[in-house]
C-alpha cells in the first residue's frame, strides 16, 4: 500500500496487537532562559520557566505504539518508587496496557533529567538501578511475558542495557521465537540477540560501526549500503535499519535493493525520542503487512513529526496522517522555478525525473530512491491525466493526476512534484535547468527527446535501474480482477 495520508487510518483500524518489552525510564525536562552566569563559578543560569516528563526508551516505544492506534502491551520492570509510580500512570493515561510490568520493591527507576536553555541543552542527569533483576523479580517477568505473548503480532524489544533483559528473558524467547510472528530488535548491543534471528533490528549509525568493528567514512549511507550483509550476519537479522539522525535511515534488507530516507533537518535538542517512534511505526506498519520500504518511509514521516518540537513527544495517527497530507503534492512551474532558483543558489545539486507513475509500486520507489540519491533535491513531474490517456490509452489513468502526486510527495526522498501537460516534459526541463536528468532503465539517452534539451545547457542524463511497465500493468489487472 502507497504510503499516503490514508495509511495512518488503515493501520490504526487494523489494531495490531504488539508487545514491548524492555528498558522503560522517565525523560525529565527542564526549560528555561539563561542570560548570565554564576557568581560562585564560571557556569551559566537557568531561570526554569517549565517542567516536564514522559516515558522514555521502550516506553515511548509503546506510547507511539498506542498513539498510532496499535493494541499495545508493556512488558517491563520497574521500581515502586515515586518514578515507577509516575511511569506507570503516564503509560497507562497513553492508552497502553500496563498489566504485564513488574514491579520490584527497592529498585530506583531510571531517570534522565535535561536541563535545557532554548534550543540548547545544557546539562543531563541520570539517576538509576542498573543491576539484573533480582530471581524473583525476573522470575515474575518471564511469566508476565509469556501471558502477553500469546496471540501477539509482533514483539518489540527495547535494550537499553539496563539490567532488565537479561539471559533468562532471552531463553523465553527462543523457547516461544516461532509463535511470534514478527520480531523488532532496538538495543544498544545487538549481539546478544543474534540467535533469535529478528526479523528486523534498527541500530544507530555508532551501533551499527561497533558490530562491524571499522571506522566510518564520510558518506555513512554508502558505507552502510557496502556492509549490509555483515550486518545482517552479525545481528541475524532478515533486515537491517540503520538510523542516521539527520541523514535520515538506510534499510538493508534480504532481497531488496538498498531503500534510503531523508529526514527533515532540527536541532539535536529537539530528536529526543525520535528514534523510539521511528521504530513504533515501522513495527506497526510491517505488523500489518506493510512492505519494508513503505513501513520505513511511513516511520521516517512519524519521526519527522516529533522532531519538530522539544522534549520527548509521541506522533498521533491524525498528526501523521497531517504530515503526510501536508499539501496537494504539485507545485506549480513558475512556483517551483523560484525554489529551484533558491536551491541552487545554495548550492544544492538538483535532480529531475518524470513519469506517469499510475499505480506506484515498489519498481518505482526504488528507482526514485536511486535518482534522489544522485544529488540533494529530487524533483519529480506527473503527467496529467489527458497526457496519460494518449500515452496509455483511454482507460488509464487509474488514479487522477492528483492522488498520483500527492502520493508521491509523501515519499522521503521526493522534495517537489509538479504537473505537465505535454507528452514529454522538455519545455519543463529546459525552464529549470536540472543538473541531472534521471530515467528508468528501459531508456537509453539517445531514445530520450529529453537528452538534447538536457546536454544544451550542460546537464547530465543517467540512466537508472529498469522499471517495468508490466508491473504496473500487472497491479492494475489484479486490482480489476477482484
Amino acid at each position: 500500500m502507497a504510503v499516503n495520508p490514508d495509511l495512518p487510518g488503515v493501520l490504526a483500524a487494523h489494531r495490531a496487537r504488539i508487545v514491548v518489552l524492555g528498558d522503560v525510564m522517565v525523560d525529565s525536562w527542564t526549560s528555561g532562559r539563561c542570560d548570565r552566569m554564576c557568581r560562585e563559578a564560571p557556569v551559566p543560569v537557568v531561570d526554569i520557566t517549565a517542567e516536564s516528563f514522559a516515558p522514555g526508551g521502550a516506553g515511548n516505544t509503546a506510547a507511539n505504539l498506542a498513539a498510532l492506534g496499535a493494541d499495545t502491551v508493556m512488558v517491563a520492570a520497574l521500581g515502586t518508587d515515586p518514578a515507577g509510580d509516575a511511569l506507570r500512570e503516564e503509560l497507562r493515561s497513553a492508552g497502553v496496557n500496563t498489566d504485564h510490568v513488574v514491579s520490584v520493591p527497592g529498585r530506583i527507576t531510571t531517570t534522565k533529567r535535561r536541563i535545557t536553555a532554548g534550543d540548547q541543552l545544557m546539562l543531563r542527569l541520570d539517576d538509576g538501578d542498573h543491576s539484573p533483576l533480582p530471581p524473583e523479580a525476573s522470575e515474575h517477568l518471564e511469566v508476565r511475558l509469556r501471558q502477553a505473548l500469546r496471540g501477539c503480532d509482533a514483539l518489540v524489544v527495547g535494550d537499553y542495557g539496563m539490567g532488565v533483559l537479561g539471559p533468562r528473558i532471552i531463553d523465553v524467547l527462543r523457547s516461544v521465537r516461532a509463535e511470534i510472528p514478527l520480531l523488532v530488535v532496538d538495543g544498544h548491543a545487538l549481539s546478544p540477540w543474534r540467535e533469535l534471528r529478528p526479523d528486523v533490528v534498527t541500530p544507530n549509525a555508532a551501533e551499527a560501526v561497533s558490530l562491524l568493528d571499522r571506522a566510518v567514512d564520510d558518506h555513512r549511507p554508502d558505507f552502510f549500503d557496502s556492509h549490509g550483509d555483515e550486518l545482517r550476519f552479525a545481528t541475524g537479522a532478515e533486515a537491517v535499519v540503520v538510523t542516521l539522525d539527520r541523514e535520515g535511515a538506510v534499510l538493508l534488507a534480504q532481497g531488496l535493493p538498498t531503500y534510503r530516507t531523508w529526514a527533515q533537518p532540527a536541532p539535536d535538542s529537539q530528536c529526543t525520542g525520535a528514534g523510539d517512534t521511528f521504530v513504533a511505526a515501522l513495527s506497526l506498519a510491517a505488523a500489518c503487512g506493510i512492505e519494508l520500504p513503505e513501513a520505513v518511509s511511513l516511520a521516517q514521516a512519524a519521526a519527522d513529526v516529533v522532531v519538530r518540537r522539544p522534549g520527548t513527544s509521541v506522533c498521533t495517527q491524525r498528526e501523521l496522517m497531517e504530515r503526510l497530507g501536508r499539501n496537494d503534492g504539485t507545485s506549480e512551474h513558475s512556483q517551483l522555478a523560484r525554489i529551484v532558483a533558491e536551491h541552487r543558489t545554495a548550492g544544492r545539486r538538483i535532480v529531475f525525473t518524470n513519469g506517469c507513475f499510475d499505480v506506484l509500486h515498489r519498481g518505482h520507489v526504488s528507482y526514485l530512491n536511486q535518482a534522489r540519491q544522485l544529488g540533494d533535491i529530487l524533483i519529480v513531474a506527473v503527467n496529467d491525466d489527458a497526457s496519460v490517456r494518449r500515452l496509455k490509452g483511454p482507460d488509464r489513468p487509474v488514479n487522477t493526476a492528483a492522488d498520483r502526486a500527492a502520493v508521491l510527495a509523501g515519499l522521503s526522498c521526493v522534495d517537489h512534484v509538479t504537473q505537465f501537460a505535454e507528452d514529454t516534459p522538455a519545455s519543463l526541463i529546459l525552464s529549470l535547468k536540472p543538473d541531472i536528468y534521471a530515467k528508468g532503465g528501459d531508456y537509453t539517452p539517445e531514445m530520450l527527446p529529453e537528452t538534447r534539451v538536457v546536454q544544451s545547457y550542460g546537464g547530465q542524463v543517467r540512466i537508472l535501474d529498469y522499471v517495468s511497465d508490466h508491473s504496473t500493468t500487472a497491479v492494475i489487472d489484479r486490482i480489476r480482477s477482484v
